[in-house]
């Protein structure tokens, strides 16, 4: 019985292919391999290792520095004027039936976007900062890059639509109801929302192939596009290139239909001979030129800039301005400077109060 099974000092040999090998050589072979084993991995290239998945990622926010975030009671109050002021101007629009024209369609579209382009952003950076839990799900990180990419080439796209109908008004007054339709209004908005849609699901799924590891901290306070880029661990390439390419006809195209619009209005309106007529023309542009120059000079300052020149508290600053600064501007700069918005905000406001004399023809 103890024969069958060998003794402590007895050296047992295990036969293999081409030889037999001693237990001990054996063992030794094993443990020499577990510990090469880590080693080997270590030397591989990192996109070749087994890394654990990013799950969730970390939005710092506007500043590590926690005096300087009280400022972000400012912003809460930035975006309640952005919300109730972008809505008044939807409502006024609505109500006067004088500004049921195609320029205030494109206006209250406008204001419309706006709204949905700033509560993609704001609500949840300040609920992470009440809730002091600055944490973000993998997920809902994506969709957050997919909404804020629609609805700002969402903007872009109609401020060129604008741009066009004002080009029209000026440039060939005669003919602008046959060319600027109800039905031409509709399409252009609709179009608008299409191509920005598919382009931001392009990005979104480009992004979505991208592995994420290690490092999780997103120095914004929200999930940008390039920040995200740069935190991903695998070959971002393809990504570089879609913004560039997708991404750029989405912002450029526009810009260019906004610059051919605005050289041939300048035109135009220098050779109508009298001083009021050209006041009255540059009155009708004003406030679409001053919003065009707040948000592509913005977009351009941070996405068409060198690299090299981006710092995070830079890109932050810059995108304050347009995802909070100019979308709170717009009911004010195209109401101060637009006497036919403000005449429908105090008609608005007194129907509202049950002060104007006509309010029963309303109900």
């Amino acid at each position: 019985m103890i024969g069958m099974f060998p003794l402590a000092h007895e050296q047992v040999n295990y036969r293999k292919a081409g030889g037999i090998v001693p237990f001990r050589q054996l063992s030794n072979r094993v443990a020499a391999d577990s510990v090469a084993a880590p080693a080997a991995e270590a030397d591989r290239p990192i996109e070749q290792r087994n890394h654990s998945e990013v799950s969730e990622f970390i939005l710092l926010g506007l500043s590590n520095k926690p005096e300087q975030e009280r400022f972000l009671f400012f912003f809460m109050l930035m975006y309640l004027i952005t919300v109730l002021g972008n809505l008044l101007i939807i409502l006024a629009i609505r109500i006067d039936t004088r500004l049921h024209t195609p320029m205030y369609f494109f206006l209250s579209s406008l204001s419309l976007f706006d709204i949905c382009f700033t509560s993609t952003t704001i609500p949840k950076m300040l609920v992470n900062h009440i809730s002091k839990n600055k944490v973000i799900p993998y997920s809902m990180c994506l969709t957050q890059t997919f909404f804020f990419s629609w609805f700002i080439g969402t903007d872009s796209v109609l401020l060129a639509s604008m741009a066009y109908d004002r080009y029209v008004a000026i440039c060939a007054p005669l003919h602008y109801t046959m060319i600027i339709t109800p039905r031409v209004c509709v399409f252009l908005v609709a179009v608008s929302w299409i191509w920005t849609c598919v382009n931001s699901l392009i990005h979104t799924t480009s992004l979505n192939r991208l592995s994420f590891c290690g490092h999780n901290e997103i120095h914004h306070f929200f999930c940008d596009l390039s920040a995200l880029i740069k935190l991903a661990c695998s070959d971002t390439f393809i990504n570089d290139l879609l913004i560039y390419t997708v991404g750029g006809l989405t912002a450029i195209v526009p810009f260019i239909g906004i610059l051919l619009s605005y050289i041939h209005i300048f035109v135009a309106v220098l050779r109508i001979p009298s001083a009021v007529g050209k006041r009255k023309a540059f009155s009708t542009c004003g406030s679409h030129l001053t919003v065009v120059c707040l948000f592509y000079g913005t977009i351009i300052g941070v996405y068409f800039s060198p690299t090299s020149t981006h710092t995070a508290q830079k890109d932050t600053a810059v995108a304050v301005m347009y995802t909070v600064v100019t979308p709170m501007l717009n009911p004010f700069i195209y109401s101060l400077r637009n006497n036919d918005v403000k005449g429908a905000l105090r008609l608005l406001l007194t129907r509202k109060s049950g002060l104007y004399c006509g309010y029963e023809t309303w109900v």
